[in-house]
Parts: structure tokens; C-alpha cells; sequence
């Protein structure tokens, strides 16, 4: 059987525990994955997959937007994922973008986002929770419906930006209960998914397991 490497992108230093995850998620259906940081030449690597991890805000800057808060940017970070997503886009590479990668996809295909989620809840806590309690209303008929198995489900909520306007493309496949997108994907793509949460925290949860397995199944297909 066909192993397919899959890219799992992040920042130059840290963020050793989502990267840990999702290359535990990866292993765990049959992918080999291959970690990549600022800095690294994409032409050196073989690779039938991606996954963009999450992290840092993106700089507003990107989305023709002016910074309306003060967080922490990674430019090396945004400079780097964008060749990775822009390369995978033209590659048509299984493509699975969590938190912040499911924001730089969006804005790769010139859709923009919310810098600041506060004045978007109305009926859910803007808390910040690596546990599933917060509420996702899936899109019936959508790849994520068919990966999840579920019209609703828990999940997590590790963000302060999330999208606004979605990108060419780019169809929204799952809202919290405050309507804030939480999923995008497109439909005419093949494999190409962001996800606003974190399934990497959640991989016990086999739902959220089954988000891995599709990535690397497809990846599979296209090697």
C-alpha cells in the first residue's frame, strides 16, 4: 500500500504539541508525515499532502485589511504557508487547514477575516477551550458531513480571528450556533477543507480522527 507523505507546516520554533498531534493522526491512518518550517526549500521535498497548522494571527496586511488589534504576528510564518497552500492549490494537493491555516487558505483565495471574533457572539462564550464545548452545525451534503458523519457535533475553540468573507471557491460547510463559520471547502477541489477548531486535540474522538484519515486516504490517491 501506497504510505503518502504529508506536509505538516508551523513555525520556525515551538509548537512541538499540534505538530506532535497531527503527526500522530497521520501515522495513524498510513501517512508518513514530513515537518516543514520557514525556511525550507518546498523544491526538496516529495510530499502528496498538506496540512497547515494553527497558531499566530495572520497579518491583516494579507487580506488588504488595516490592523484593527495588537496581536502577535509571524510574517516568516504567513510568507512561507502562503507558498505552501499557493503550491498545493496549483499541485491540487489533499489539503486540510486548521485554525489559522483554515484563515490563510481563505485569504489565499482573496477572502478576508474577522481580526477580532468578540463582537461576533451573541449566544456562545468567546472562551477559549481546548475541550469540545462548543457547538458545530455541519452543512448537509458536504465532504466534511461525509467525514464527520454528523448534521452536529462538539468541538473546541482556540481563536480570536476567524472568516469574514469567504474566498473564490470556497463554499462554508460548517457554522457555530452564533453562525461564525467554522468550516470551508470547495466542493469542485477534490480533498480541500478548514476547519476554525482543533481535531488534533480531539483525536480520541473518532469524528474528528475520520478528518485525518479522508486527508491521507486522498493524499494516497493522488500519489
Amino acid at each position: 500500500m501506497v504510505k503518502p507523505v504529508i506536509a505538516i507546516t508551523g513555525p520556525q520554533k515551538g509548537a512541538a504539541g499540534p505538530r506532535l498531534m497531527v503527526a500522530l493522526a497521520v501515522r495513524l491512518y498510513g501517512g508518513q508525515p514530513l515537518q516543514l518550517r520557514p525556511g525550507d526549500t518546498l523544491a526538496e521535498y516529495d510530499y502528496q499532502g498538506v496540512v497547515v497548522t494553527g497558531g499566530h494571527d495572520i497579518d491583516p496586511v494579507l487580506y488588504a485589511s488595516e490592523p484593527e488589534v495588537e496581536p502577535r504576528y509571524d510574517k516568516l510564518r504567513d510568507h512561507f504557508e502562503s507558498a505552501v497552500i499557493d503550491d498545493a492549490l496549483r499541485r491540487r494537493l489533499p489539503l486540510l487547514g486548521i485554525c489559522r491555516g483554515a484563515q490563510l487558505l481563505n485569504v489565499r483565495r482573496n477572502g478576508s477575516l474577522y481580526q477580532d471574533i468578540k463582537s461576533q457572539r451573541r449566544i456562545t462564550s468567546n472562551r477559549r477551550t481546548f475541550l469540545p464545548l462548543k457547538t458545530l452545525e455541519v452543512e448537509p451534503g458536504s465532504l466534511l458531513a461525509d467525514c464527520l458523519g454528523q448534521s452536529r457535533c462538539k468541538i473546541n475553540s482556540l481563536h480570536n480571528q476567524a472568516i469574514e468573507r469567504t474566498g473564490y471557491h470556497l463554499h462554508v460547510s460548517g457554522r457555530d450556533l452564533d453562525g461564525i463559520i467554522q468550516a470551508i471547502e470547495d466542493p469542485g477541489y477534490g480533498f480541500l477543507i478548514g476547519v476554525q477548531w482543533h481535531p488534533e486535540f480531539l483525536i480520541f474522538m473518532k469524528r474528528q480522527r475520520q478528518l485525518f484519515a479522508a486527508l491521507v486516504e486522498s493524499a494516497r490517491l493522488h500519489a
